[in-house]
């Protein structure tokens, strides 16, 4: 029987998984990746293609016989072509053959997160599509053992040997097939034009202008960090920088593991790919100005040094997009006001690939990933790629980001995060997440630099969850829990009570806007109140006040709690970009990807109802277990992983290559 151990594996290994949070260290792995590029200035002639245009075979002209005009070659072409319209970025997601293979429930779950991820980032980006198919590039210093540098000769900066060892190209410890790839060459004598070839140019990547290699594996790193969901980096470009390919590692645990939720799995995906994408320090550095009236990249201009300190001593991206966010953000006229960066876990060159959180909490780019009903896909990280130079945003589709709006220059600075604001709180205080979506606790952690803030409670402090509602539990204070719920600064008590005088903290009352910032608020056994944004409302049967928050709720309309927690895991025929080296070789044709679909169980109507008898009532004999844990998972923070060695390989064959570099 196939459902069963599922099933069963899943409940008893459920009171063992740990909640923690964590943090992304993908700079650490970038930096670790060598960026394949095309050859750029005097190498670039020595870069085939191969074909009559590359072979330089002398001509006589006479007239029966004119000489041919220079025609640019095939590459140049292309190339003039993809600075086209931009149009949404089109993401392949290929399984590399090395990948462990996976059973129908996690592919399921992996296909479907890694699918919604790179639709909602195709949604969001757009670049000059690459025309024809992808071709990425080889490594000239890894197949070529010296260049012709007399510039005297024909095959002047052409390779004149390989190396006797060059098998293939890697991304991230993922082996790249040869199809994917551009081709390479030799010219044994430095004036004979004739190339020997190493290797020919692959049939390349149709519809893609940019390929992730992913693969669920449970690497050491993965084992030794419970809380890890997956890490990745980027490994080709094109020649103006544009990421081209990149590998993505997914834990394979989660997967199979009840704490599993779709939510988060998407949440990182996008996460990553920003990364992979763009939204790393080594590219923020680099930026150009390629406006949508380039040619081929003839007019893109350097912005110049973007990243620069504050008077603060705080690093900060300063490109002209990115201040016209913040400005808008902040509602400052300051000038000079860039993002800043992430001042924990830097490297020696003191930056970091996150924003800061004590300014730009809750964004989909800080370092910490909380819940995802927390976190924002804001205008200031979507600024940050438009701001590169390749691509062009749909900013229609960002997301509010509350933290901090409206509060001008200095707003998260250390000087002031400490002084009373509506965003940061006082040590150990009970609250409001400043969402309203959860009841908070006043904490701080080591991105914070010591400020505060209100973050959810460790159990049952969502307000819009109506499992929390316990008979009896909240009757003093009048809470009422549910979809429509949301967390007010309150003190009311029942005049009857056993505790007439309760302290402020965050309590779950229902709320419905009446209009932009105005609302009414009920309390339990209470009318519908009008709640003026920024006062206070005293309740008909209770003592004390409820405190009406200003400028966040009834004014977002994209803030609202989820609907699910989590998908449903029996979804079929979704991942269509996902596509396998697997798939490619079963098929007797040209090596054009195929789609990875799934593939079902198939069970007796007997096994079905023995099942579902069976984990029912496994279900119900931990359930006690099985909500404590759900809610501490729920406001439990997501760690976001790169690892510095690479990811995991199968033992190659002996009808494999094996590089000795």
């Amino acid at each position: 029987m196939l459902i069963m151990p599922c099933v069963c594996i899943g409940i008893l290994l459920l009171p063992w998984f740990p909640c923690t949070w964590g943090k992304c260290i993908f700079d650490q792995v970038q930096k670790s990746i060598k960026v394949v590029s095309p050859p750029t200035g005097q190498y670039a002639s020595a870069h085939w293609p191969l074909g009559e245009a590359a072979i330089n075979v002398p001509v006589t002209a006479s007239e029966e016989n004119p000489a041919p005009k220079p025609q640019r070659s095939k590459r140049a072409e292309r190339h003039v072509e993809s600075m086209a319209v931009p149009q949404p970025i089109r993401i392949k997601i290929w399984i590399p053959s090395e990948s462990p293979a996976l059973s129908d429930w996690e592919r399921e779950r992996l296909m479907t997160a890694v699918d919604e991820a790179v639709n909602e980032v195709s949604s969001l980006l757009s670049v000059r599509r690459v025309p024809d198919n992808l071709l990425l590039n080889r490594d000239i210093n890894k197949y070529c053992k010296f260049i012709w540098r007399n510039s005297s000769t024909v095959n002047h900066m052409k390779c004149g040997r390989a190396k006797e060892n060059y098998r293939f190209e890697s991304c991230f410890g993922v082996n790249i097939p040869d199809e994917h790839l551009d081709g390479c060459a030799v010219y044994p004598h430095p004036e004979h034009p004739v190339p020997t070839v190493l290797k020919p140019e692959g049939m390349g990547v149709p519809d893609t202008d940019f390929l992730l290699y992913v693969f669920a594996h449970s690497t050491d790193k993965c084992r030794a960090e419970s809380s890890l969901l997956a890490y990745a980096a980027h490994c080709q470009a094109d020649p103006e920088g544009r990421p081209l390919a990149g590998t993505m590692v997914i834990c394979r645990e989660p997967l199979n593991m009840e704490r599993y939720t779709h939510e988060h799995y998407v949440q990182t995906v996008i996460h990553e790919l920003f990364h992979v994408l763009g939204f790393s320090k080594d590219l923020l550095s680099q930026r150009k100005d390629c406006s949508l009236s380039s040619q081929a990249g003839v007019d893109c201009w350097s912005h110049g040094q973007v990243i620069s300190t504050d008077e603060m001593g705080q690093a900060r991206l300063y490109s002209p997009t990115v201040i016209r966010a913040m400005q808008k953000h902040l509602i400052s006229t300051h000038t000079d006001l860039g993002a800043p960066l992430e001042n924990k876990d830097v490297g020696s060159d003191g930056l970091s690939s996150h924003w800061e959180a004590r300014v730009l909490q809750g964004s989909i780019m800080a370092a910490l990933l909380v819940e995802p009903s927390l976190i924002r896909i804001d205008h200031i990280t979507l600024a940050a790629l438009q701001d590169t130079g390749w691509y062009s945003v749909n900013f229609s589709q960002a997301q509010s980001l509350v933290w901090g709006e409206g509060e001008g220059s200095q707003f998260g600075s250390l000087s002031t995060c400490h002084n009373s604001s509506t965003f940061f709180c006082t040590d150990g205080a009970l609250g409001c997440h400043y969402l309203h979506l959860h009841k908070g606790k006043c904490l701080t952690d080591p991105y914070l630099d010591g400020c505060h803030i209100f973050k959810p409670l460790a159990n049952a402090s969502e307000c819009w969850n109506k499992e929390n509602e316990r008979s009896g539990m909240n009757e003093g204070s009048g809470e009422i829990y549910g979809s429509d719920s949301r967390c007010f600064i309150s003190n009311l008590t029942r005049p009857n009570h056993s505790s007439s005088h309760a302290s402020v903290a965050g309590h779950c009352y229902r709320h419905r806007c009446t209009g932009r910032n105005k609302y009414q608020i009920q309390v339990r056994d209470s009318d519908w109140l009008d709640c003026p944004a920024g006062k206070s409302v005293e309740v008909s049967g209770y003592q004390g006040l409820v405190f009406c928050p200003d400028n966040r709720l009834c004014k977002y309309s994209d803030l609202a709690p989820p609907t699910s927690r989590q998908k449903a895991d029996n979804l079929l025929n979704v991942g269509a970009s996902i596509e396998s080296d697997h798939d490619v070789k079963e098929k007797d044709a040209t090596p054009q990807p195929s789609l990875m679909l799934l593939s079902s169980v198939i069970v007796s109507k007997e096994e079905i109802i023995v099942a579902a008898v069976l984990s029912i009532m496994a279900a119900f004999s931990l359930l006690s277990s099985a909500v404590l844990i759900y809610r501490k998972c729920s406001s439990a923070r997501v760690r976001v992983h790169a690892a510095n060695e690479p990811p995991y390989r199968s033992p190659l064959s002996p009808t494999q290559c094996i590089s000795r570099n």
